[in-house]
């Protein structure tokens, strides 16, 4: 009995929490997108399957922290910094891996999907020491995270992942190039939100911006529309 009443209890969220706001739409979206990338992998060709699942795995393994990171803001009004970034040291190499999978027809070899997983995790786990651990040299952390970042989009606009997507032509490379868009533009949002959460020369954007906002927003564009872009890759290559 008590354990369904705890499990049901929910903490009380200000109807102008903007941020709680964000928090909780981020968590039924991403449910919402879980359940259906879930039910569409038996639709598609077996290749593409495991792609549509990765698609489900980084959108369900988002939903649940958003549903702790959702309660932990209500109940303590802080930034849920802990959950996020355990959400992304999941999440964001699982986005790596969808641009091996998708390029595998076109002969990528594992290798170049360990070094974006690579320079993916020293991307995050500097930027957690530095918005977590070491804050008043955030700005330094938050540099070798750029750098991080840097070399990714580097490696799948103009690197070998590029290559390998040109040489697959048609479907693929109109995908490789989406999700590319997506690093370079949409994975861009989250620096905005670092900056507004730490110190740094960048101070005059505390106050004017806030981070979770910030970074609920780039979860939702950046999660999802990976996601899609994939079921529109496998929906297109099962028609041919």
């Amino acid at each position: 009995m008590n354990l369904s009443i705890n499990f049901l209890s929910v903490a009380k969220m200000a109807t102008d929490d903007y941020v709680g706001f964000t928090f909780f739409v981020g968590c039924m979206a991403m449910m919402a997108a879980s359940v259906f990338f879930f039910f569409s992998m038996n639709s598609f060709d077996k290749k593409w399957r495991t792609s549509i699942l990765v698609s489900g795995l980084i959108t369900f393994i988002a939903a649940v922290h958003y549903w702790y990171m959702r309660d932990y803001w209500a109940s303590n009004m802080e930034s849920p910094t802990f959950f996020r970034y355990v959400d992304w040291i999941l999440t964001v190499p699982l986005m790596c891996v969808e641009f091996y999978l998708i390029l595998k027809v076109a002969g990528a070899k594992k290798s170049m999907m360990w070094r974006l997983i690579f320079l993916s995790v020293v991307m995050l786990v500097t930027g957690y020491w530095g918005e977590a651990v070491d804050r008043d040299n955030a700005q330094i952390w938050g540099l070798i995270s750029g750098a991080a970042y840097f070399v990714i989009a580097y490696d799948i606009w103009l690197g070998s992942a590029k290559k390998l997507a040109v040489e697959a032509g048609g479907a693929v490379l109109k995908a490789h190039k989406t999700l590319c868009w997506f690093v370079l533009v949409g994975w861009a949002i989250y620096p905005l939100g670092y900056m507004a959460g730490t110190p740094g020369w960048y101070d005059s954007l505390n106050g004017v911006l806030d981070m979770d906002v910030i970074y609920n927003i780039g979860d939702a564009i950046n999660k999802i529309g990976f996601g899609l872009v994939v079921y529109t890759l496998a929906v297109n290559s099962s028609e041919k």
